[in-house]
This record gives C-alpha cells, sequence and structure tokens, in this order.
C-alpha cells in the first residue's frame, strides 16, 4: 500500500495503481491521508474538500465521495472507515509519503545532533528522493494551496538542512550544483546565496562566488529595493579578501 501526496495523488496497493478520476475523491484521499490512522471529523473534511463552495448538502455529498473512494479499491481492501461524526483512513502513516518524508528528516536531524553526519546526509537524501513534484499537484481546492504551501516551506526546510551538511562534510565541489538548483529556485534567498557562495569559493572558483554575489544584490536593489543583510556582505568581503576560510552565512558557516 503506497499513498502519494508530494506530487499528484495516487494510490497504489499490490500491483495496482488506483484510479482516481474525480478531483473530489482524491481530495478527499488526501484530507484522510494527511492524518493517516486518526479520526477526522465531518466538518473538516468538507471544509477541505469544498471550502467556501458548499454543496446543498454536504454531509451527503461526503457520504457519496467515501462511497466512490472504496468502490475504487480492488475487494479485500477496507481503508475508508466510518466513524461517528467522521471518518478514518485505516493506514500506516509509513504508507503515506508526506509521513515517510517529515520522519526521515526528524531522523537526519537525530543524527546531525549526534555528530553521525554521513547517517544524516544519507537520511535526507532518502527524504528528498520521496518529492515527486508540487505536492498535491492535482488539486485546485483552497485546502490543497495552503498545504502545498506549507510543504514546499518543509522542503525548502530540509533541502537547506541537507546543503548545509553537504558543506560541513566538505563536500563543497559535490555540492554545487544542488546549490545552484537551489539558488535559480530561491532567487532572494540570502542563505542559499551565501552557501553557494562558499561552495564556489573552496572549490577555488572565487570569480563565480563573486558573480553569485553580485546577482543576488542586483536582483534585492531591483525587486525589493534592499541591499543584502549583514551576513552576506561580511561574505563577500572575505571573499575579496581571499580568507583561507571564510565563514557563510547560517550554521553550515559559523566557525
Amino acid at each position: 500500500m503506497e499513498i502519494r501526496l508530494l506530487g499528484s495523488v495516487r494510490l497504489r496497493v499490490p500491483g495496482t495503481q488506483v484510479d482516481l478520476a474525480s478531483e473530489r475523491v482524491r481530495s478527499l484521499l488526501a484530507a484522510l491521508a494527511w492524518r493517516a490512522d486518526e479520526f477526522v471529523s465531518d466538518e473538516l473534511v468538507i471544509d477541505q474538500i469544498w471550502g467556501g463552495e458548499l454543496p446543498r448538502h454536504p454531509r451527503a455529498a461526503l457520504y457519496t465521495c467515501a462511497t466512490r473512494l472504496r468502490r475504487a479499491l480492488p475487494a479485500g481492501h477496507s481503508l475508508v472507515l466510518r466513524r461517528r461524526g467522521g471518518y478514518l483512513l485505516a493506514v500506516d502513516p509509513a504508507a503515506v509519503d508526506l509521513h515517510r518524508f517529515r520522519r526521515l528528516v526528524a531522523q537526519a536531524r537525530d543524527a546531525v545532533r549526534g555528530r553521525d553526519e554521513p547517517v544524516a546526509l544519507a537520511l535526507f537524501d532518502r527524504a528528498l528522493a520521496l518529492w515527486d513534484d508540487r505536492p498535491l499537484s492535482d488539486l485546485t481546492t483552497a485546502w490543497a494551496a495552503s498545504a502545498r504551501v506549507t510543504l514546499e516551506r518543509e522542503l525548502l526546510t530540509a533541502r537547506i538542512g541537507r546543503a548545509e551538511l553537504g558543506l560541513r562534510l566538505a563536500r563543497h565541489a559535490e555540492e554545487i550544483p544542488f546549490l545552484h538548483q537551489l539558488a535559480e529556485q530561491h532567487p532572494l534567498d540570502e542563505t542559499i546565496a551565501g552557501m553557494l557562495m562558499l561552495a564556489l569559493h573552496r572549490s577555488g572558483r572565487q570569480g563565480e562566488a563573486l558573480a553569485s554575489y553580485d546577482g543576488i544584490r542586483r536582483r534585492l536593489v531591483d525587486q525589493l529595493g534592499d541591499e543584502p543583510g549583514p551576513a552576506l556582505r561580511e561574505l563577500h568581503a572575505r571573499i575579496l579578501r581571499r580568507d583561507a576560510d571564510p565563514a557563510g552565512v547560517g550554521p553550515a558557516g559559523q566557525p
């Protein structure tokens, strides 16, 4: 059993990709999988599926969605359970990619605190590999849009943590492609810019490090009317002075 939320919403049982053609049915699955193996009230599910555009008979419409989801499942898979005033998706949270992602990230951070950096790096990589596309990418509800913001923030935090760890392990050249990709996706993020500058400088690519600073400074001035913060300016100054090992911006660059 596998439920995917970190991309388009998908449900797979052994040997079968379940056909979930209706967005309402996919929204129901996503709402229940978000709290896998927990009771979810009718009111909350209705809000997550319909938001402010309620059908005339919301509970009846929800019951219809639940029935369609059950019928889409192969025989012998009774996952959507009715409870008084709500529903429960009877699956191990580990069957949902979102919960696996969060568990792996938590384990990676525990490994960092335990100073087991190689294990932490492997755990971060396993967590990030679960992402397929924008989360809940085939849902258009207000709840899905809000959930995407939350999940993409979690993804960015995990990716920054993984990059910081790579720099801490002196994998400077190896991290440059990953950091370039992050910088392209988040062109105004000074922490990412600082890590990219640091990786380039420590890889002997000072000119590119300085050009990276010039790029984010120009974007900040043009788009926000502001200069880079003091930490990024100090990193830039240290690279200009050709300091042997300048500190970066954020935890990875702390002496």
